[in-house]
């Protein structure tokens, strides 16, 4: 989590459930579960099958020759990730387990030689030396990355028979899913081996960990002595060697897809973090590590307020603190110095600092770990600089003599931590035990106090973060449910979070609404309850309880997924259901007249793509819908399916015909990933390219939001853009700069707290770009719109009163720029420039980092509307 300037501003198990008893009558009422789809499909298009293998609907097939937009098009959670080749860890076969891992062939211009590290193609021959080197190494392939390198998990541990293994299995199971049982079983206690993981270099350009971690496993397979021999006789040792290889071998901190994999944990949009994901639900580590650098002195964690108020904190603060501890003395004790080395003494946020580095957000790998039963995880940055302007300036002797020092700092805290979960080791294991106890139980949290959490001195109010966890939460289907692709979706994703959904087989009545059969049940009382309250929930405005924030405040998938989501805070749940292991299907097509999509969801938006790059023709309608011709059902099946969509009879005829759109796009990586996951084509550009001589004949629309200024273009640059005609999309105040330089659209730009982000309340006034738009977006350094020309239509404002739902947006030190001066004001307005381009410009973030879905289609269709 090493601190990264804000500019550019933006960045971009299967659910195991309790037994039901179904009944006769129940079962006859099961049909209504999967209703069929309007028209029969043909057998060659049929739609998957509910629940389906293992991971979901079976991986769907090509068609035929001519649409690329069917590759790219949105699968399930889970069959997304099988389709990226993460994997479900193999449970019943011992260790060690021998891979012979395929070296790749040699990159002389991989970063880590310069530094004296390893570089990544060494690391596949040094695994299966070590393999070979000792019966307590094993390796597996625990994923690929977005370029497709492999992803190298190294469990050391003693030796176990299949049988041993299965033994553990069903110890880590009962931990999870009968917490009370388990707490109970002193035999458990006394056999299970705890599980430690260790990431490293999950930012590509901060490269010690893996190093470090390879030094421990040799270290760990050599030794004779019976520290040694006790530690792995009662423990399982998981290293992530390298969570970016991408990003290790270019120099990055980003990934392939330009994605900080570290801001990744609860989108998921990449292979990688859905890797350690899956990683983290089938091992269940109790302790965890994720190494990073660089803050001098070496940071440790926990950190300062405000903290994570889904976690059991109390637990995690305890073990957290005390591990802490013994890492900064085993990092002190190496004996590196200010004055010699350059090396100042450890900090631990909680201890040392008073805001500014917080666990608040769970899209940080150690924040995601806790609600997958970790009561201890570590960001740990050590301190001397290697990458970014140092890695290019200073010489080679003085940047291996740092990277050898950070390799030793990160070793020691990797040593230090093992020391602590074998010493405490049934304390911890009791811990986690207890955190899934008290969410099966349905306990309330206990708020951290020195009474509470003995032993760690400091605490204060500052520090109680706390949240009431409802009865349950409701996924209506039928008319009650907004979008049926998006709620499928989001139960996907629940799922493969590890988080308890069930399908209800008939209708029931819960906090006084009836819900029809079908809908979909998370029971708040369950092991995992924080991770399903952190994707559904709304958040919290804490704008109030801190004046700066590390990073996000704000990310409700409850609310910007485009799902209707109910929340029962109280109530008696009677419900006959079945556990979900994926979504039921969605995709249908009516049988008669013309077709009607919606265009409120990035897979209709994909969907309507795929149509129009197949040829068929289509218009929409005034509100922004799809018409597609009854001709073309057999295209319409086909997208159906592979896209989960549905298709409506209408007799509407449209308004106005919609065309193929290339995009060209000067943006975030997030925001490009987001335009290519409705299908559009997308030709990255920047000042210097269109200054180079863009040919504007091959794109329609040009979507921007960072890296392209009007002043710095040159004459014939301006000169093409403005003749070129294409509709423009901008977002943000750089977007709206370039629009109102080029005498695009008479708007003025307010720029609210730079640092504000979050959920906010949004008014839509409908038509072609927010029309059944959800009523909430997200936000971050927001913006608003005034001195309208005339002609300039509002399509959005933000919500009167405080607009902010959840996250953290206060007024500027002048006490401007805050969420009162936005109330009520424009947040998306559109129009048509005097050339006749179509433009729109939005004060919100609606793809960033790829994450909020439900409003993706608001510039999906400003880019369509060309």
């Amino acid at each position: 989590m090493a601190i990264d300037p804000r500019s550019p501003r933006r960045d971009s198990r299967m659910g195991i459930s309790r037994p039901v008893l179904v009944t006769t009558a129940a079962l006859a009422v099961a049909v209504l579960l999967a209703p069929a789809p309007a028209t029969a499909l043909p057998a060659s298009v049929a739609l998957p099958g509910e629940p389906g293998p293992p991971g979901g609907p079976g991986p769907s097939r090509e068609r035929g020759g001519g649409d690329p937009a069917l590759s790219r098009a949105p699968l399930s959670a889970t069959a997304e990730a099988l389709r990226h080749g993460t994997p479900s860890f193999v449970k019943d076969r011992g260790y060690p387990r021998r891979t012979a891992l395929k070296s790749p062939a040699a990159n002389p211009a991989d970063k880590s030689i310069k530094l004296g590290l390893i570089p990544y193609h060494s690391i596949a021959p040094r695994l299966n030396e070590l393999q070979k080197l000792s019966d307590r190494v094993s390796v597996e392939v625990a994923g690929r990355s977005a370029n497709g390198r492999e992803l190298y998990l190294v469990t050391v541990t003693a030796p176990e028979s299949a049988g041993q293994v299965r033994e553990q299995e069903r110890m880590r199971e009962r931990i999870e899913n009968s917490p009370a049982s388990a707490a109970r079983d002193k035999q458990l206690k006394s056999a299970y081996k705890t599980p430690v993981f260790i990431n490293n270099n999950i930012h590509g350009n901060e490269w010690e960990g893996t190093d470090a971690a390879l030094k421990l496993i040799e270290e760990l397979a050599k030794a004779k002595d019976a520290k040694t021999a006790g530690l792995l006789a009662k423990n399982r040792i998981y290293l992530n060697v390298t969570a970016n290889p991408d990003g290790r071998v270019a120099g990055t901190r980003a990934n392939a897809n330009g994605f900080d994999l570290n801001r990744d944990f609860i989108t998921a949009s990449q292979p990688e973090s859905r890797a350690i994901r899956q990683l983290a639900i089938d091992k269940q580590p109790a302790v965890m590590l994720d190494l990073h650098g660089y803050v001098n002195g070496t940071l440790i964690e926990p950190t300062t307020p405000p903290h994570g108020e889904n976690y059991e904190y109390d637990l995690f603060l305890k073990n957290s603190y005390a591990n802490a501890l013994g890492m900064e003395k085993a990092v002190n004790g190496l004996g590196y110095t200010a004055e010699k080395d350059g090396v100042k003494p450890v900090e631990i946020p909680f201890r040392d600092q008073t805001e500014g580095w917080d666990d608040w957000p769970p899209i940080f790998t150690p924040q995601y770990m806790p609600f997958q039963g970790a009561v201890a995880s570590h960001t740990i940055e050590f301190p001397m600089r290697v990458n970014n302007q140092s890695y290019e300036t200073l010489p080679v002797e003085e940047l291996r003599r740092r990277s050898a020092i950070n390799t030793d700092i990160a070793g020691a805290a990797m040593r230090a931590t093992l020391d602590y979960t074998h010493a405490n080791r049934g304390s911890v294991i009791a811990d986690q035990i207890e955190t899934f106890r008290r969410g099966a139980a349905g306990e309330a949290q206990r708020p951290v106090s020195e009474e509470t959490v003995p032993g760690v001195p400091g605490i204060g109010p500052e520090d109680v973060y706390t949240t009431t966890f409802p009865r349950a939460y409701v996924i209506p289907a039928g008319r009650g449910q907004r979008s049926a692709t998006a709620a499928g979706r989001l139960v996907d994703h629940l799922v493969a979070n590890d988080v308890r959904v069930e399908r209800a087989l008939m209708s029931f009545r819960l906090a006084g609404k009836t819900y029809p059969a079908g809908s979909y049940v998370v029971d708040m009382r369950q092991p995992k309850r924080g991770i399903a309250n952190v994707i559904l929930a709304e958040g919290r405005d804490i704008s109030p309880d801190v004046s700066a924030m590390y990073d996000i405040s704000g990310w409700s998938l409850g609310l910007l997924w485009g799902a209707t989501v109910d929340k029962a805070v109280s109530g008696e749940l009677r419900v006959l259901g079945r556990p979900v292991r994926a979504a039921a299907p969605t995709g249908s097509v009516a049988r008669h007249g013309d077709l009607r999509l919606r265009l409120d969801d990035p897979r209709e938006l994909a969907a309507v793509n795929s149509l129009l790059a197949q040829g068929v023709k289509i218009r929409r309608t005034a509100d922004g819908a799809a018409i597609v011709p009854g001709s073309a059902r057999r295209h319409a099946a086909l997208v159906a399916e592979r896209f989960s969509v549905v298709f409506d009879s209408t007799k509407e005829r449209g308004v106005a015909p919609l065309e193929r759109t290339r995009v060209a796009a000067a943006g975030t990586a997030g925001e490009q990933f987001a335009l290519r996951e409705m299908g559009f084509d997308v030709v990255p550009v920047s000042t210097a390219i269109l200054n180079a001589g863009f040919d504007w004949r091959g794109v329609d629309a040009l979507f921007v939001s960072t890296g392209l200024s009007h002043a710095a273009l040159t004459p014939a640059a301006r000169d093409a853009f403005r003749d070129s005609g294409v509709a423009v999309v901008g977002l943000g105040a750089d977007g709206a700069a370039l629009t109102g330089a080029a005498g695009l659209l008479q708007a003025t730009a307010v720029e609210g707290n730079g640092d504000a982000n979050g959920v906010v309340r949004v008014s839509n006034a409908g038509g072609v770009i927010t029309g059944g738009a959800p009523g909430h977006t997200f936000v971050y350094s927001p913006v608003w719109f005034t001195g309208l020309g005339s002609g300039v239509r509002v399509d959005q404002s933000y919500g009167g009163g405080n607009p902010l739902v959840s996250g953290h947006w206060r007024a500027g030190a002048d006490g401007t720029g805050g969420p009162a001066d936005a109330a009520g004001k424009p947040s998306v307005v559109s129009g048509t420039s005097a050339t006749g381009a179509k433009v729109a410009l939005f004060g919100t973030e609606p793809l960033f980092r790829a994450h909020p879905k439900g409003v993706f289609a608001q510039i999906g269709r400003a880019l369509l509307n060309h």
